[in-house]
């Protein structure tokens, strides 16, 4: 019988500015982070594209 080989565990594979980012939860609920909160923000608003459904549409506008 052959015995199983060892699984080396990886990270997720994240973007390069992300790299080392780390988020964990302690036993208090309290939310701990490798990175700065205006970091991370800076980095989502850069690198998100707009949400279609968060946009009032023309119609809806109009009707009120």
């Amino acid at each position: 019988m052959k015995g199983k080989s060892k699984s080396v565990l990886k990270g997720p594979k994240v973007h390069p500015d992300l790299a080392g980012f780390e988020m964990n939860i302690d036993s208090f609920g309290q939310i701990t982070t490798t990175l700065d909160r205006d970091a991370l923000n800076a980095f989502l608003d850069k690198e998100m594209p707009e949400d279609k459904k968060l946009k009032p549409n023309k119609d809806e506008s109009n009707e009120e």
